[in-house]
């Protein structure tokens, strides 16, 4: 079974996989650095709030 290739982010915050299109680099923030140890926090974007939280098993969910 083949799998496509995927980005991944190494230990450095290097990408390796896939090849991007060429252009800026994409900012890397770390979900440790963005939740700053809290579990849950609220974004606003274009005036909307948004929730993101660390779920139970430790997956991230964005919710409006």
């Amino acid at each position: 079974m083949t799998e496509s290739p995927r980005q991944s982010l190494k230990a450095d915050g290097q990408c390796q996989g896939a090849a991007r299109d060429a252009g800026p680099p994409e900012a890397v923030v770390s979900s440790a650095a963005l939740m700053n140890g809290q579990r849950e926090i609220v974004i606003v974007h274009a005036g909307l709030r948004y929730r993101l939280r660390i779920t139970a098993n430790d997956k991230l969910i964005l919710t409006k």
